[in-house]
């Protein structure tokens, strides 16, 4: 069995998040989501290359939308009420309710203000967001008899989930966007150690180790203060929700303790709905803000208020924030073409920025004009700040969470290419994990887990139980004495035992599986147990150094009494355990034994298994008879070509 990949967005590239995964006949959308940098066709995922005829429904078992953001479920309704797909569609509750609102304010400013084509309808998100289903954190959703799904808290945005998905024995997590420490409102990412045959993660800052948060938003407050106390105002554009309230807290608790008068001013809208589902959805948010919800809402900032349009040329200090965050458009663009050309004036980018947005030519150096279109250009007089408040975990994050995990296969998506390439490498090499990098409209394909239910035999479960002892050669001398304090080492005997399963799978005409051991089978096929059995009979040398061996034919073997038979047993154990030291090798007095393989001195003057090559003038040769099974025919060829080189002495 296999998991395929079909990659529609974000692949080696940041927007359109969409990846569509076929897993043990079970075919499931990841994310749904528009690219924030074209204004074209380009914006959407390519739908046909699910399906040509447009059987949306027949094509998908369900879609499953990580969180709100634009680049995650933008394209929902127009896949869902353009494109025809009304199959189940699955989000976390707080996603359901804030969803609406990112798409709603997307297309007023695409359409009433910017006089695009509108390619959905106020009605579309509407009938669009009937089709969801809500569900909790850990809550395990049957989308049919075979396809498991469960989400598990991402950190990031409010409601922002990983998504665990199974069939059958195969299992995977898509984590959407995630970040794996916590901020002021948020918790970092949590998620079970799971059994996985793949895992697709975000890899936004690929190869970024952020600073810590305390010094990021100490350069922060300081940037903006500086700003404020030179008489300049401040715009920071951010998405409506996470950023904003990320910031905001931090803004608000830093002009209480500084006694600060420069108001703060949220561009009135969306950005007063999002905090009123802040505080509905308390539970999503970080521990500390739980726990001080009771006496203190970290949502009612004392210091910041609305902002109308009539304030953006008004004289002295203010900070502004913003939507959206790339300045893609809508407000953040309208501010930015009347504070830009002022150098008592600052822009800080909090986030991470699509190329072809102003955000993006901005981060990419300070230019001295910037152009909106072929006639309009921006006069860029102003101080450019950039400092990650990213809720995207960085690269330590994610080295931490493929570890964890410790997927059979990882998918990086929703990244830049070249440094996708250095993390594929870093999980490679360090994790020794298969990791892919797939671009949009590719497919990648990845072996997936199978098991087999298999009932056991007795025999098999009593061979599995039984001790299996062997006994093994030792080092003869005491450690802990030297050869002078133990002058006469005793020799030693290990025992081990170690539990081998050996037992042979059969299927059934039925197809069903048992495990039986061996001698089942032979049983029930009705024959004895044959093993092939090796034999070899060969010359050693040995020199005729006693008198009454000298005119002895070597032939005439009976002259050998038992001592020294068990001299020259003894005499070969000893240059055998030098040579091979990593066997066990036993010394059965008139036998020496390596696994199956035995040796002992042939009395027999016709040996069936004799091969004679000749003595030399000074030596008498004996022959040594061996015997060894298939299993190891290798070691025993190695024993008997050393053993053939070797002159043993009769004292």
């Amino acid at each position: 069995m296999a998991i395929e990949c079909l990659v529609l967005g974000a692949g080696q590239e940041v927007g359109k998040s969409c990846v569509i995964v076929s897993i043990n006949g079970k075919r499931i959308m990841f994310d749904c989501g528009m690219h924030m940098g074209y204004d074209d066709q380009r914006r959407y995922p390519d739908f046909s290359l699910i399906s040509q005829s447009g059987d949306f429904d027949a094509a998908l078992s369900c879609v499953i939308i990580t969180h709100f953001h634009l680049d995650h479920v933008g394209a929902l309704p127009y896949f869902t009420e353009v494109c025809g797909y009304n199959g189940p569609v699955y989000m976390t509750y707080p996603t359901k309710a804030l969803a609406p609102l990112m798409l709603e304010d997307f297309r007023k400013v695409m359409v009433d203000r910017r006089g695009e084509e509108e390619t959905f309808t106020a009605d579309n998100i509407m009938q669009c967001m009937k089709k969801v289903i809500p569900l909790d954190l850990k809550q395990t959703v049957l989308v049919d008899s075979d396809l498991l799904i469960r989400a598990y808290y991402a950190g990031h945005v409010l409601g922002a989930a990983m998504f665990y998905a199974k069939v059958g024995d195969s299992a995977m997590v898509y984590t959407g966007d995630y970040n794996m420490t916590p901020d002021r409102h948020l918790g970092a990412a949590q998620i079970d150690r799971l059994q996985l045959d793949l895992l697709i993660t975000e890899s936004t800052y690929a190869t970024t180790i952020r600073d810590s948060k305390y010094a990021r938003e100490r350069e922060f407050l300081k940037a903006v203060h500086k700003c404020v106390a030179d008489g300049g105002k401040v715009l920071i554009p951010t998405f409506a929700l996470g950023r904003a309230q990320e910031l905001c807290i931090l803004l608000d608790d830093y002009w209480e303790h500084m006694n600060l008068k420069v108001p703060i001013y949220f561009s009135a809208g969306l950005t007063i709905q999002a905090n009123m589902y802040y505080k509905m959805l308390i539970k999503w948010t970080s521990e500390k803000i739980k726990e001080t919800y009771a006496t203190h809402n970290a949502f009612e900032f004392k210091n910041v208020r609305n902002f109308e349009r009539s304030l953006i040329n008004a004289p002295g200090p203010c900070v502004l924030f913003a939507t959206p965050g790339m300045i893609s458009g809508g407000f953040s663009l309208e501010v930015f073409k009347h504070w830009a050309p002022s150098e008592k004036n600052l822009i800080t980018l909090p986030g991470y920025c699509v190329a072809g947005t102003i955000g993006h030519k901005l981060m990419s150096g300070k230019p001295t004009k910037v152009d909106l279109d072929k006639d309009i250009q921006i006069d860029v007089r102003c101080q450019i700040h950039q400092l990650s408040f990213s809720p995207h975990t960085d690269a330590k994050g994610i080295m931490d969470l493929v570890k964890f995990l410790s997927p059979k296969n990882v998918i990086l998506v929703h990244g830049e290419k070249p440094k996708m390439g250095t993390l594929k490498e870093k999980i490679q090499s360090e994790l020794k994990i298969p990791c892919y990098v797939p671009a949009n409209g590719d497919t990648v394909c990845i072996p997936s887990t199978l098991f087999v239910r298999a009932q056991a035999s007795e025999t098999f479960i009593r061979s599995c139980t039984n001790p299996n002892f062997r006994f093994l050669s030792s080092s003869c001398e005491d450690e802990s004495m030297s050869p002078v304090e133990n002058p006469n080492p005793i020799s030693r005997l290990r025992v081990s035992d170690e539990r081998v399963s050996e037992g042979i799978l059969v299927m059934e005409k039925s197809k069903k599986a048992r495990v039986i051991h061996q001698d089942n089978l032979l049983l029930e096929l009705g024959q004895k147990r044959q093993e092939l059995q090796f034999a070899y009979c060969f010359p050693v040398h040995v020199d005729r150094s006693e008198e009454t061996l000298k005119e002895v034919p070597f032939t005439a073997l009976d002259v050998l009494g038992p001592s020294h038979k068990r001299h020259l047993i003894q005499l070969v154990c000893t240059k055998l355990s030098d040579q091979f030291s990593e066997v066990d090798l036993l010394n059965h007095g008139e036998h020496l034994q390596v696994e199956s393989f035995s040796a002992c001195i042939c009395s027999k003057n016709n040996c069936h298994h004799r091969v004679f090559d000749g003595s030399r003038e000074s030596s008498v040769s004996l022959f040594f008879c061996c015997t060894w099974s298939a299993a190891d025919e290798k070691l025993a060829w190695e024993i008997i070509s050393a053993m053939k080189k070797y002159t043993l002495s009769i004292n």
